[in-house]
């Protein structure tokens, strides 16, 4: 059954010698760092129906809708700073090296800021672009972003866009998440809602092992919350920092 309480009444969660963690975050975590999220009750982004600025359709009717957009986003980006829980996170990433595995929900960069190596980006990346048209890599991108107007464009001549998985399209990276999720003995979810998908599904595709252990960290039970063991009730930047008793030892070659 699951537990939903305050993190105080819970212990920290003891690692064994060959734990793989999988942490999913999400708009909670850097809410905490003062990043307002996209979408609000109503549905809206910013004031923006999603269809508008976050569809392929929308950056076909009106890119510099889009391209405006997320200028504005990125600007916002810059004026905040990374929070307690992104850098136990990265501590923790300093102990586990690659058994710790951070997908994020997140477009913006806090995690990596805070020293984070290894941040898996389901929904795309804030500080990128990409071209719209060819198979280049997406490129870090602070510059043309203030020129609102100006759309910049790729060395094949085609616009560059934000690197920003839409609506309608599919998250990054999901074949090496669905092998992560088959391989960790503990799963963290943290400021999640538990209604975006298919990210909402990860605890119940973990929970298919046997004996993995599922921990929900926010300030309120999720949506998908009776889908974990327990529910720490309270704010990351809070409860992070005590989350894990020791520091967990990588067991030595045979």
């Amino acid at each position: 059954m699951t537990q939903a309480a305050p993190y105080t009444e819970f212990e920290p969660l003891t690692l064994g010698p060959n734990s793989r963690v999988f942490v999913l975050t999400g708009a909670g975590l850097s809410a905490e760092s003062g990043l307002a999220t996209f979408r609000d009750a109503a549905g809206l982004w910013e004031g923006h129906a999603v269809e508008d600025v976050a569809s392929p359709e929308g950056w076909a009717r009106d890119p510099e809708l889009v391209w405006h957009f997320y200028s504005e986003r990125r600007e916002q980006l810059l004026s905040v700073a990374p929070n307690a829980a992104h850098l136990a996170f990265t501590a923790q990433e300093a102990l586990m090296g690659e058994r710790l595995y951070l997908c994020t929900q997140n477009v913006d960069d806090l995690q990596e800021r805070a020293g984070a190596q290894r941040v898996v980006h389901m929904h795309g990346e804030l500080v990128k672009s990409r071209c719209e048209r060819c198979s280049r890599p997406p490129v870090r991108d602070l510059g043309s972003y203030h020129s609102l107007a100006v759309i910049p464009r790729c060395a094949c001549s085609a616009r560059m866009r934000p690197h920003i998985c839409w609506f309608g399209e599919v998250p990054y990276f999901m074949n090496e998440i669905d092998e992560e999720l088959s391989r960790c003995d503990v799963f963290i979810s943290v400021g999640t809602s538990g209604v975006v998908y298919p990210a909402a599904q990860f605890v119940r595709q973990a929970k298919r092992r046997a004996g993995v252990r599922a921990v929900y960290i926010g300030p309120e039970k999720p949506e998908n919350g009776g889908a974990f063991d327990e529910c720490r009730i309270g704010v990351a930047t809070a409860v992070l920092p005590g989350l894990f008793a020791s520091a967990p030892q990588v067991a030595p070659a045979p």
